[in-house]
């Protein structure tokens, strides 16, 4: 064996994309405390719990620069051996007796998480007309008489043509092979479900009720469901998880080349999803008190790779010009064809997609916001991974998509997670000291209490440990790092604040957010140079995409933003803006609206006619293609500035106190400081 005792490997833990290098001999279970990932352990090492199995990925991941092996790890004992055979988890090993040799990537289950996920893709409340695709009729059938020879099926079809005005109709195979003992058990009165009043999908025998229908947000970082009663519309069970997908690349360029470079990386991918998409039901099945088998009926939606891999079709195309789609429009597929542990005869609809990379979701956002029914000029922004951008009313509809990369979700940020019970979620920096106080997700209140005015004995101060941050309070660090000068508009820190809270290495800076005092792993939470500017990157590639599209419509303002999706929703709008994620607006007209795309589906699988008009407006909308405008660069390049070096924010000023304390927003969208600096430190030069 190769010897490594004096190696540092490094190791990677996904999916909350945490990395660092670790003595070679260092257990998984140690290097994962060490670098804030926590895995659930109970029994300390004794190989009792089987609480802390770990999956070591095999092959060459590019995109995280190494070459990962189940071999890169120590050979299991014989009874970690025995204890994952019993378990039937021979493909994963135990944390607390696997010693880190060489570089790994390693994925943590959802069940071996300490903190599990928290997901902020619920749905919202909306007045939907009920019209299911599935439903169910109950029939009395003419028994069988010797010398009449219509069969059973032809029975049950004149049955359904004279009580119920059905004609022309098939039947699924597995429906049919149980026709004639369903018939003779319910007496000749059964109770038949129809897909669309077209295909007989199930015939129970007697009165039976009962009709279930899952929709389901694939996204490129998580996947949230929502099972519901097609009969009433009614929300049984909710569920969410991290998309296993992450594995193999953060982004849809990472995941596209790993299909790309890897003869079986389209199956894993692709087995990948499935397998949480069978986990999805089953858990919704069980909260709503039903069998994951009475699930008939399904609607999926994602971006264009997420659909492609779904089904099992390369996404190869997706990842150069001209980005070709295998197909453009709507599809529906047997639950069983794909693998999907659902009833036998359920229907999977996939909502049509756009373009190359305006997929399902954009459209199924549409068909639940409706901006082409408004008068308004909309701007329709679901940000995630991936962006998708709509912008226009009732006669007119552009789209683009934006590759902001993952950074948003917490991911490519020295310090950055999912948003999880530990994560720094809400940022406040005092413009004149520099201290920072925060909040945590799973602790109420702040870090501290300058910011309210409360006072609380130095003994009930709230401990607020933090474990990393994520995406919204990275938003609104940064954001605040600017408002209180400690970045300048190009990003840079600002050389002339000797403070203790700002280290620098060279040029480089950065800012202690959380103290070691104030994080679970005992280190600062620190934000660096390379933080700020990944954050700038993604939001330029925002904006950039924004402004390609309202310079396309000859249009300087908007009249309405609308931020969907789990991020976009919990983002808030006044941050969005002073960071320069989107263009100026009256923040009154600003609006999140929760996972807009979970919803779309949600509507499109209790109606089908939005199933119809969701192809219509898939069709009528104007795709503009950013990758290929002659036009990105120039505006990439603009917003990289904050908030922009191009354009006028008159909206934040006077708005924000931050703001009314010592700087306003010019017309180049820069800070004009008020020798703020040079009053609180006479030391310090202009």
């Amino acid at each position: 064996m190769t010897d490594h005792s004096h190696n540092e490997p490094l190791v990677i833990f996904m999916p909350s994309g945490r990395r660092g290098r670790v003595p070679a001999g260092t257990l998984v279970l140690d290097a994962a405390r060490q670098l804030g990932v926590e895995i659930e352990s109970i029994c300390g090492g004794r190989l009792t719990c089987n609480k802390c199995r770990i999956r070591v990925e095999e092959g060459q991941f590019a995109k995280h620069g190494i070459s990962s092996a189940s071999s890169h790890l120590s050979p299991a004992s014989a009874d970690e051996t025995r204890l994952l055979e019993k378990l039937e988890s021979l493909d994963c090993r135990l944390s607390c007796n696997a010693q880190i040799l060489d570089d790994a990537l390693i994925f943590v289950p959802e069940e071996s998480r300490a903190h599990k996920q928290v997901v902020r893709k619920a749905a919202t409340e909306r007045v939907i007309d009920l019209f299911p695709a599935v439903r169910q009729v109950f029939v009395e059938v003419d028994q069988a008489q010797l010398g009449e020879h219509r069969g059973d099926w032809g029975r049950l079809q004149d049955a359904l043509a004279a009580k119920w005005d059905l004609h022309n109709l098939t039947i699924d195979l597995p429906a049919l092979r149980e026709l004639q003992a369903n018939l003779r058990s319910g007496k000749w009165a059964v109770t038949v479900t129809l897909w669309q009043d077209h295909e007989v999908i199930d015939v129970q025998p007697g009165y039976q009720e009962g009709v279930y229908g899952l929709a389901v947000d694939i996204g490129s970082t998580t996947i949230a469901g929502f099972l519901c009663n097609l009969r009433t519309g009614e929300i049984l069970a909710t569920d969410s998880m991290m998309n296993p997908q992450v594995t193999y690349g953060e982004d849809l360029m990472s995941r596209i080349s790993y299909a790309m470079m890897h003869n079986n990386g389209l199956d894993k991918m692709h087995t990948a999803v499935i397998e949480a998409l069978n986990h999805l039901a089953a858990s919704t099945a069980r909260e709503a008190g039903i069998r994951q088998r009475q699930i008939q009926e399904a609607v999926f939606v994602g971006n264009t790779t997420m659909t492609h891999i779904l089904l099992g079709i390369s996404p190869v195309e997706l990842g150069g010009a001209p980005f070709a789609l295998a197909n453009r429009a709507a599809m529906d597929v047997k639950a069983r064809e794909l693998g999907l542990r659902l009833h036998r005869g359920a229907n999977i609809h996939v909502l049509p997609a756009e373009a190359g990379h305006v997929g399902a979701d954009n459209v199924a956002a549409l068909i639940a916001e409706e901006p082409y029914n408004q008068e308004d000029v909309t701007l329709l922004v679901d940000v995630g991974t991936n962006a998708e951008i709509v912008l226009g009313n009732k006669e007119w509809m552009l789209s683009a998509s934006s590759p902001t990369g993952p950074a948003f979700e917490g991911a490519q940020i020295r310090f950055g997670m999912r948003a999880a019970p530990g994560a720094i979620e809400r940022v406040r920096i005092d413009p004149e000291t520099w201290e920072a106080r925060f909040r945590v997700i799973g602790e109420e209140g702040w870090s501290d209490s300058w910011h309210i005015g409360v006072e609380f004995p130095v003994e009930e101060q709230p401990k607020h440990l933090a474990a990393g941050i994520c995406g919204s309070g990275i938003i609104e660090v940064v954001a605040e790092m600017f408002l209180a000068g400690i970045l300048q508009p190009d990003g840079r820190f600002n050389p002339d604040l000797p403070h203790e809270r700002i280290r620098w290495d060279g040029k480089r800076g950065e800012y202690i957010l959380a103290t070691a005092e104030q994080s679970t792993m005992g280190m600062p939470v620190v934000v660096t140079q390379d933080d700020v500017r990944n954050i700038q990157l993604a939001k330029a590639a925002l904006y950039a995409g924004i402004k390609l599209l309202m310079n396309e419509a000859e249009l300087e303002t908007v009249d309405r933003i609308v931020l969907a999706g789990a991020f976009g929703s919990y983002i808030d709008p006044k941050y969005a803006m002073i960071l320069g994620l989107i263009p100026d607006c009256d923040l009154e007209k600003v609006t999140a609206v929760g996972n807009a795309a979970g919803d779309g589906a949600r509507i499109a699988l209790l109606n089908k006619h939005k199933r119809t008009e969701a192809q219509r407006i898939s069709e009528w909308v104007t795709y503009v293609e950013t990758a290929v405008h002659p036009q990105f660069q120039e505006e990439f390049v603009g917003a990289i500035h904050l908030p922009h070096a191009s354009d006028a924010f008159p909206h934040l000023n006077g708005l924000l106190p931050e703001l009314k304390s010592g700087s306003e927003l010019n017309g180049n969208g820069r800070i004009e400081r008020r020798r703020r600096r040079r009053a609180r430190n006479p030391e310090i030069g202009d």
